[in-house]
């Protein structure tokens, strides 16, 4: 048995609690929710959980290791993460980027699945939160006495199924709210509320 019941009855809660917390990816996924819809937002969570993989792997096999020894450069790239979902909300409340949803009789602007799966990806590794939440509460879980080859796949593999929920719970929440405002006087209002999320969040990251 790969691993215990008992780690798996604090895990599971454990990295669900961090999944579901607002964050740059759960933030992208809600607005491609509104800005795409549900279905085409899955090709950007195909890219996020490739990059939450990479992120989970890295942080247990050294890299976490490293981070934590030059802690100059985890700030750094904290702050540009910060900054970019800072950026990101700028564009939404000026109704201007990929992510902002259009007023109705515009062409809706068309993502394609290459450019969404890449988006996705350099968002779960350019995202500060991921990296933190990993070095901090990945290695309490691996026990040393089981293979590191038997056990890790098996956390990763739960890891990925929270995250998939939660950006699908993300994604449809935000479709919900772009049907509740067809009125195109509330375009605006649709956009400047996810953007002022994402200018919150990106606040949080640089200020923590």
């Amino acid at each position: 048995m790969f691993l215990n019941t008992a780690v798996l009855l604090a895990f599971i809660p454990t990295f669900f609690f961090v999944s579901i917390t607002p964050g740059m990816c759960m933030t992208l996924s809600m607005s491609l929710g509104m800005t795409v819809g549900v279905r085409r937002t899955l090709w950007m969570m195909i890219g996020e959980l490739a990059g939450v993989a990479l992120v989970a792997t890295s942080a247990v096999v050294g890299i976490a290791a490293v981070m934590l020894n030059f802690p100059l450069l985890f700030m750094a790239f904290k702050i540009v993460g910060g900054l970019y979902l800072a950026y990101l909300g700028v564009q939404l409340w000026r109704s201007k980027g990929k992510l902002a949803l259009a007023a109705m009789g515009e062409q809706q602007r068309q993502i394609s699945r290459k450019d969404l799966v890449w988006q996705g990806f350099m968002t779960a590794i350019a995202n500060p939160k991921g990296w933190a939440f990993f070095i901090a509460l990945l290695p309490p879980f691996i026990d040393p006495a089981i293979s590191m080859v038997s056990q890790l796949p098996a956390l990763i593999a739960i890891i990925l199924l929270l995250e998939f929920v939660c950006l699908v719970i993300y994604a449809s929440g935000g479709k919900s709210l772009a049907l509740l405002l067809k009125n195109q006087s509330n375009v605006k209002l649709i956009n400047r509320c996810a953007g002022t999320l994402m200018l919150g969040v990106g606040g949080w990251l640089i200020a923590s």
